[in-house]
């Protein structure tokens, strides 16, 4: 998570009443709930979920074993506790689809960092989708980088009329629960397809990276090591 996609976590936490509800999908070690339970106010309900079960833990990392699952378990409660919001953040050690019925049907921010496989991502969007209150923002980390979280956004969101685009920081696109028909569906449509370019790049860049010829990638603009995010 960048710093720009960080300060868009705060910001959306924030904008958040108290009585409102905050749902994130993959917590890891904690990073993210961090910045929504330190962003939200008094007596908005904010619920990590998690199963911390060694599996989807990044890049290249689809499947695990349960030590590292409980690693990071316990890397996620240490870290919540050293921010101090403890207190302010429930975890649901489950798998999403699991934790469907203990969640509010109204949520006012939903924020999805799950599985990045495409079956996995899609059911996210559209299962979770619909707990998001109308107005209520949906932003999804990985999106137009990682090829399944692409292809579910390709199938769910992009061709759907329930959720306007709003844009993107980096990987992270933001999208906000309203009614879009007509032309301006059309247009929202065209808004998300644009993206595919960016989307090449970043697929370019990361095959280049696991070619390890990073000096190329420079030559593309990725300054670093890691995955563009």
């Amino acid at each position: 998570m960048t710093t720009a996609q960080g300060e868009r976590l705060w910001e959306a936490a924030a904008s958040v009443p108290p009585g409102g509800a905050i749902a994130e999908i993959g917590s890891y070690r904690g990073k993210s709930a961090i910045v929504l339970a330190s962003a939200a106010a008094d007596g908005v309900t904010v619920t990590a979920i998690d199963p911390h079960a060694g599996n989807d833990r990044g890049p290249q990392q689809i499947h695990g074993t349960a030590d590292e699952g409980q690693s990071d378990h316990d890397a996620f409660l240490a870290n919540l506790a050293a921010a101090g919001v403890s207190g302010k953040v429930r975890h649901l050690r489950a798998y999403s689809h699991d934790a469907l019925d203990a969640v509010p049907e109204e949520l006012d921010v939903l924020y999805i960092d799950g599985a990045h496989r495409v079956g996995p991502a899609r059911d996210d969007i559209v299962s979770w989708g619909t707990k998001v209150r109308p107005g209520g923002l949906l932003l999804i980390h990985d999106s137009f980088s990682s090829i399944g979280v692409t292809l579910a956004l390709l199938t769910t969101l992009v061709p759907g009329g329930t959720f306007r685009y709003l844009g993107r920081d980096g990987s992270l696109a933001r999208y906000r629960r309203e009614d879009v028909g007509g032309a301006d569906r059309l247009r929202n449509v065209g808004r998300q397809l644009l993206e595919l370019g960016w989307f090449a790049r970043n697929v370019v860049i990361k095959a280049l990276l696991v070619a390890r010829l990073r000096s190329v990638a420079r030559r593309l603009g990725h300054d670093g090591e890691t995955w563009p995010y």
